[in-house]
């Protein structure tokens, strides 16, 4: 999480003292907006919950009014407790963190609690239309969603939200997965802009884990609507041939055989991105990056318009980053999404040859959907090296009512796939924070320029051997 300081707010109150609040951005877009009184709170229920010992320091109280460059200071210093907190897999994920962060939303937006209609789109442009509380968290909201398809519980931990912009074409880019820190009614309409959509997708990569999906009909379904969409949108390659045999399938209705053909083609499972530039192998290549099989497919045109393809494993990722930078001439700091001046870079350190490693950059509006990516690649990952399942248990539902995140029960954790979302400010040299597993601190910054050891994602799938070059 980043922190701006907008001009200070009057409380507007007669003989009110003026008082300094700090924005709290996710992905570029204004999060919410507290005072120094609301995190200091947070950060003593979390003392007293978990102990002084886990919980960070916590920068101290000043008698006397800020000056303005101790007001920065104070902002640095709020700015990586809350990082620090974040970081922490017990503490940021904690109920108490993510509940803070929740109201805070909430009360920013200015929204109050009531019961609303929420559209949730499915792969085939097909509309969900479920009945939430504005104050509903993003479980919440995928467990209506789920209610309402008639989705068996224990495969609702194998789908995720998305928040995703709608394009004139009518073709999606998704920006990020929703988190268990927001609102998902609040989050897409603070954006006012209705081009924001959310989506319901699958959230795994491996293919192995459609068997489980497909043994129930509303999980094959799902699954047939997305394969069927990313080969219309020309996500999956098809020849001739296959698409004859794949139209065949589709008129008899054969949806398992549709999709058991659909896994042998090629980026079958991807995500695609939208085109973008690289330094690999040279500065400023245009690139079209694909997502999916534990790796990150390139497809670059050279400056002489030649054509390369070529795939970066996520196990020979040492470590990666999430940078943003706007130039100091642009306007104040505010909500907008997708202003065109924020450039937004994702990095990895590739290891190339057995004692070679080398940063690859890509700068694109999605890194931080890239990053995010990457992450729940190596949960899965991690997941599976550890016997562990991706199926999600759901509480059961008190006489058939759904649980609200504004009830004092404890919130389960959010499912193992999930990767808590990178929050982006638009300000130089800004890392992005990713902490669905405990990550590894790197210990130099070798070629990655100024940033520290904190600002990187570790990567506990780095295997650190192998030859073989791109």
């Amino acid at each position: 999480m980043h922190f701006s300081i907008p001009e200070t707010e009057s409380r507007g109150a007669e003989g009110g003292a003026a008082y300094v609040a700090y924005n709290i951005h996710v992905n570029g877009v204004l999060h919410c907006r507290v005072r120094y009184s609301q995190l200091l709170g947070l950060h003593e229920q979390l003392r007293k919950e978990y102990g002084a010992n886990v919980v960070p320091a916590f920068p101290p109280k000043k008698l006397f009014t800020l000056t303005p460059a101790e007001v920065e200071q104070r902002r640095e210093q709020l700015e990586k407790y809350m990082q620090a907190v974040r970081q922490d897999p017990v503490l940021g994920g904690s109920e108490t963190f993510n509940s803070f962060l929740r109201k805070a939303q909430q009360e920013t937006q200015q929204v109050p609690t009531e019961e609303v209609p929420l559209e949730v789109l499915l792969s085939n442009g097909q509309k969900v239309v479920v009945t939430i509380l504005t104050s509903d968290q993003t479980e919440d909201v995928l467990e209506a969603v789920a209610s309402k398809l008639d989705l068996p519980e224990d495969l609702v931990g194998y789908f995720s939200l998305f928040l995703a912009r709608e394009a004139k074409d009518g073709a999606f880019s998704f920006v990020r997965k929703l988190q268990e820190f927001e609102l998902p009614y609040v989050s897409v309409t603070s954006l006012r802009n209705p081009e924001y959509k959310i989506i319901l997708r699958k959230s795994y990569w491996d293919s192995a884990y459609d068997d489980d999906v497909m043994e129930q009909r509303v999980g094959l379904n799902l699954l047939y609507a997305q394969t069927v969409s990313d080969i219309e949108r020309g996500w999956i390659l098809v020849t001739k041939e296959q698409h004859r045999q794949l139209k065949s399938l589709q008129e008899k209705v054969s949806k398992k055989e549709f999709i058991r053909l659909a896994q042998t083609l090629k980026y079958y499972g991807y995500l695609k991105f939208e085109p973008c530039i690289t330094d690999f192998p040279e500065k400023g290549c245009q690139v079209v990056v694909s997502a999916g099989n534990n790796e990150l497919n390139f497809q670059v045109r050279l400056p002489s318009d030649q054509i390369k393809e070529g795939s970066f494993k996520v196990t020979r990722m040492r470590c990666w980053r999430v940078t943003s930078s706007v130039p100091t001439s642009s306007g104040p700091l505010g909500s907008s999404p997708g202003k065109a001046e924020v450039k937004l870079e994702l990095a990895f350190e590739y290891l190339m040859s057995k004692d070679r490693l080398q940063w690859v950059t890509i700068t694109s509006p999605q890194a931080i959907m890239l990053s995010i990516c990457l992450q729940s690649m190596v949960d899965e990952l991690m997941v599976k090296k550890s016997g562990g399942s991706i199926r999600k248990l759901f509480r059961r539902r008190a006489n058939g009512a759904l649980r609200r995140s504004d009830s004092q029960q404890a919130v389960k954790s959010p499912p193992l796939l999930d990767s808590p979302d990178g929050s982006r400010e638009p300000v130089l040299k800004l890392s992005s924070k990713l902490t669905s597993v405990s990550l590894r601190g790197i210990s130099h910054a070798g070629s990655a320029g100024e940033l520290g050891a904190n600002d990187f994602h570790g990567n506990y799938a780095f295997e650190g051997i192998g030859d073989e070059d791109l």
